[in-house]
């Protein structure tokens, strides 16, 4: 994973400031739809993990064995190539939603900390509500499979990420500019 870019800082792009919108929150928060809002309201591409692991990987998934021995390489892949996506569309002078997972703080540290000049760039949305509520939320998805739905999340994938999830603290909201969405 390389912590540096290729690409010119903001402060360097003549009459552009681009900036990277990342979304977070644990599954069923309403992240799909924030994202959607975003898109629009800042003329954004959005770049979602669970679209490009649906797309690219769903076919493939074992049903049996270690699904997470399988899918945490895969995982990281796709990140990285998310991440240099975002770097062109950003140092091509456009914003970008990234909606890709980083449920636990050293998650995100590790995301922050490969951001280089883009850092300053970025506003975090963090999104939450009650487990009974975002559970009901994602039977719901699964059985219709609207507009926000990428994959299925079956009930032990909901329960573990549901345990996994940690909210910015307060040394994240200090160092970052954070907006938490009711």
């Amino acid at each position: 994973m390389h912590t540096a870019s290729t690409h010119a800082a903001p402060s360097t792009m003549a009459g552009t400031s681009p900036r990277i919108h990342l979304v977070i929150g644990p599954v069923g928060a309403g992240k799909s739809t924030l994202v959607r809002q975003l898109v629009q309201q800042h003329r954004a591409v959005a770049l979602n993990l669970d679209d490009w692991m649906a797309t690219l990987f769903s076919p493939d998934r074992p049903d049996t064995g270690d699904v997470m021995a399988w899918y945490i390489p895969r995982t990281l892949r796709c990140l990285e190539q998310i991440w240099k996506t975002a770097e062109a569309v950003l140092a091509a002078g456009g914003d970008v939603v990234l909606e890709v997972g980083l449920i636990q703080q050293h998650q995100r540290d590790a995301f922050y900390a490969r951001m280089g000049p883009w850092a300053d760039a970025m506003v975090v949305y963090v999104l939450d509500a009650p487990r009974e509520v975002r559970r009901e939320r994602v039977l719901r998805r699964n059985a219709e499979q609207g507009e926000t739905f990428s994959m299925v999340v079956p009930p032990l994938i909901f329960e573990l990420a549901s345990d996994l999830w940690k909210p910015p603290g307060e040394a994240e909201c200090a160092e970052r500019s954070v907006v938490f969405v009711p």
